[in-house]
């Protein structure tokens, strides 16, 4: 498994080997299954620089249910609803610094928790970037709002 070098304040993701590392820490994630883009309604996983704009969850419980970004529910492990793309735990809400990424806050993409833990470390998302719950409010609670977020393909971008 190839893992990338964390940069102190900035969260940095290698689609490659579906990978974040914040703040000395590295975290297995997520991304989508329906690939690389930006494109509206594609469900794709968007490259490029990033800011986290909003965050959502502070001192909720872990496997908090988001709908719209407000707690609705708590997430019970034994339905075991894997069939739906839960939105668990923290929301950290991504918006683009780029023109190829603009859409990305219109686009609903976020670093989030989810309710397919044993999905991590391949792409089975819808677009945003899935982390074990544990690992999300971890990250939630070292990263400011307004930090720096950098998506690549795979990590000869991130050097």
């Amino acid at each position: 498994m190839l893992c990338i070098k964390p940069v102190p304040e900035q969260v940095r993701v290698c689609l490659q080997s579906q990978t974040l590392a914040y703040a000395g820490r590295v975290f297995p994630i997520s991304s989508s299954k329906f690939g690389i883009g930006a494109e509206e309604g594609s469900n794709k996983t968007p490259l490029g620089h990033f800011q986290i704009s909003e965050k959502f969850g502070s001192g909720d419980e872990i496997l908090s249910i988001y709908k719209g970004r407000r707690k609705c529910a708590t997430w019970d492990k034994k339905e075991n609803d894997l069939g739906n793309d839960m939105i668990l735990s923290r929301i950290l809400r991504l918006s683009g610094m780029e023109s190829r990424n603009g859409n990305t806050y219109r686009r609903y993409i976020y670093i989030h928790g989810t309710n397919d833990e044993e999905g991590i470390g391949s792409t089975k998302s819808i677009g945003c970037l899935r982390m074990k719950n544990e690992d999300v409010i971890e990250l939630y609670n070292l990263v400011p709002l307004g930090a720096s977020v950098i998506i690549c393909a795979d990590e000869t971008d991130l050097l």
